[in-house]
Formats: C-alpha cells, structure tokens, sequence
C-alpha cells in the first residue's frame, strides 16, 4: 500500500509494513528527515499531521526557517544533445531557455489533468 497524504502544504507517503504490521511514512519532498508510524490509517493520518505540527513548532522554537516542499527549481540532466537542441530552439523563439522548458512542462502536465 502506497499513498499520499497532505497536510498544512507538506505531502507524506503512507505505507505498510508485513514485517511489523505497521503503517508508517516520512514527510516527501524535504531534507529533514521527519517520520511517522501508527498501527491504523486513521492513527497514520493522525500522526502525519502530528508530525508536521511537531516540525514546524520545532523550527519555530530554534529560530529556524522550515523547509518548504517544492521551492520552484530543480535541476534536469538532459545531455548535451538535448540541451543544444533546447537552447537553438529557444534562440529561434527569442524565448529564455529556461521559459521554453517551463511551457514544454506546462503543456505536458495540463494532458494529465
């Protein structure tokens, strides 16, 4: 079993265990390594939002800013190939690289919804 929750703008997965017959996860998309267990799903969902409570009052008492999931970039390895394609098409449209790819995703994405 494999699912997402969110909660609060963060997204933790939700799996089992046939080891321990548990249910546990982490927070996604974070460096900080933020767990979670319960022996339901209700008790999982409960304990996510715990979790995301505790992670935020946390960096809230040390002064610390909590990290927050999807900043807006990431890298993409395309090879040169692909990249010198990418950067002469974007040259023809007189676009910025980076507003080619950002369209090219766009459009991508807007099949699936």
């Amino acid at each position: 079993m494999s699912d997402l929750l969110e909660y609060k703008g963060y997204f933790g997965s939700a799996e089992f265990s046939a080891d321990d017959n548990t249910l546990h996860g982490k927070l996604l998309y974070i460096r900080s390594l933020v767990t979670y267990e319960a022996d339901t799903v209700a008790g999982l969902v409960h304990a996510f939002r715990e979790a995301v409570d505790d992670y935020l009052e946390m960096c809230n008492a040390e002064g610390m800013k909590p990290e927050t999931p999807f900043k807006g970039s990431f890298n993409v390895r395309v090879g040169r190939n692909l990249h010198r394609k990418l950067a002469l098409e974007a040259a023809r449209r007189g676009v910025s690289l980076n507003s080619l790819i950002v369209e090219a995703l766009e459009k991508e994405t807007s099949k699936a919804a």
